[in-house]
Order: structure tokens, then sequence, then C-alpha cells
């Protein structure tokens, strides 16, 4: 038999503090070094130098930048150029990589780039040109048109896939990211009012001609091309948690855990 319970337990005396709390002053580093990734640094200031490149030579191409930098394709790789330099800077000083909203939204803008210049405007008559809408590109015209919507979207995919940790992409990001195009849209259409009717190149893109095809038309191609870019923004996350890892990294801690004996 065991004793019973007793009701009423006495309260334990208190432990005399004999010292202060010490805090610790040993950085994480010491834990889990940094990791200075040479490669991807590498690649994201290539890839960092040829969107640049792209905007330069179609800016040289044309004699009106302010035209040229209103087209979408332009925006998007200067803005990955900005991204992916930074990118670089902080794989090679093993600095934390960037907000994931940041880099995600880099990543859409430059695939969306990429895939309407190849599915909608790639064979269009007459020719589709950041520099000129009447000829197919000739010239510094040529190798600008193949950085901006061919090497550099192609690029930036590889950097996602090879040399960037999965899982980093939120569903609640898609939201977010379509701030943007959205705005877009509407520069785009504004800036078309303000131009005279008749004027070449006053509608950046053939789909969204409202000249030639309506005002119904182009909202209608419109909604139907946002509707695509979020279907492709989630797309993009759902394929971030699911690829592997191509970056696997074991820290040293100094110490190494033994296999149970027995």
């Amino acid at each position: 038999m065991t004793a019973p319970i007793p009701r009423d337990i006495p309260d334990l005396p208190a432990i005399p503090r004999t010292h202060a709390l010490l805090s610790s002053s040993v950085p994480a580093s010491a834990v889990v070094p940094p990791v200075r990734r040479r490669l991807a640094a590498a690649f994201r200031l290539l890839l960092a130098g040829t969107a640049a490149a792209g905007v330069i030579l179609a800016l040289l191409a044309n004699g009106d930048p302010l035209r040229t930098l209103s087209h979408f394709s332009l925006q998007s790789n200067a803005l990955l150029a900005l991204v992916a330099l930074a990118s670089a800077r902080r794989a090679w000083s093993a600095r934390a990589p960037l907000p994931s909203a940041l880099t995600g939204a880099a990543l859409l803008y430059i695939t969306i780039t990429g895939l309407v210049y190849h599915l909608l405007l790639a064979d269009t008559a007459p020719p589709f040109s950041v520099t000129d809408t009447t000829t197919a590109p000739t010239g510094w015209a040529w190798p600008a048109n193949l950085l901006l919507h061919t090497v550099t979207p192609a690029a930036a995919v590889l950097d996602w896939l090879l040399l960037t940790p999965p899982a980093r992409l939120r569903l609640r990001q898609a939201v977010t990211w379509m701030l943007y195009p959205t705005a877009y849209l509407l520069f785009s259409l504004l800036r078309a009012q303000l131009i005279t009717p008749g004027t070449p190149a006053r509608y950046l893109y053939p789909f969204l001609d409202a000249e030639a095809h309506g005002f119904r038309h182009t909202l209608a191609n419109a909604l139907l091309l946002g509707l695509a870019f979020y279907a492709l923004a989630v797309l993009l996350v759902a394929l971030d948690h699911v690829r592997p890892n191509p970056i696997r990294h074991r820290a040293k801690t100094g110490f190494r855990l033994q296999p149970p004996v027995g």
C-alpha cells in the first residue's frame, strides 16, 4: 500500500540566488557560421549586368527614351537588375537574402515579360519592338530585344531554380505582386489618352490598342491578362514549395553526435 497524499502540501523554501544571470554574448555565427556563396554572387552579378545591358541598348537604339522606358519589359528588366545586384552583394558578404516579397515580384515580372513576348508578340505584324513599331529590330535594337525578352528572363528563372532556397514565397504575396501590373495597365491607357490619335506607338502593346480593337475589347484583354498573371504568380509559389533544395550546407558546430550504442 502507498501512503495517502496529504491535502496540504507545505511550501518549499525559496532557493537563494547567489549571482545574477549573465546574458549570453555568443553570436549566432559562432554556432552556425555564415557561408559566402560565391557562385550565386557571380551569377547574380552577371544577371544584373545582362538586364542593365538590355535596358541601355534599348535606350541607345531609340531617340525617345521616355517612350522606351514606358514599356513593361524595360521596367521589369531595370527592377531585376537592381534586385540581382543587391542579392549578389548579400550572397558575397554572407548576409541574409533579400525579402522574398521583393525577389518574388522581380521574378514574376521578368517571367511575364518573357512569356508575353514569346506567346503574344514574337510573331506580330508589324514586328514588335520596344524601339521601333514598324520594322524588325536591327542594329542595337536586335541584341536589346534578345536580352530583354529571352536571355534575362531565362537567366532569372535559372537563378531561382538552381541558386535560391525553396519554400520562401508565400501565397498572400501574390495579391501584392498584382498591384504593379494593374497600375501599369492604368498608366498605359491614360498615356494613350494624352497622345494625339493616329500617332505611332500611341499604344505600347498591340493587345492594349483601344484604337484598333475598341475600348471594350481592350478591357477584356486586360482582364484576361490580369487573371493569367495572377495564375502565374500562384504557380510560382506552388512550384517554390515542391521543388528540391539546390543549396545544402552542413553546419559545423564543433562537435559531432554519435549514434547510440546497443
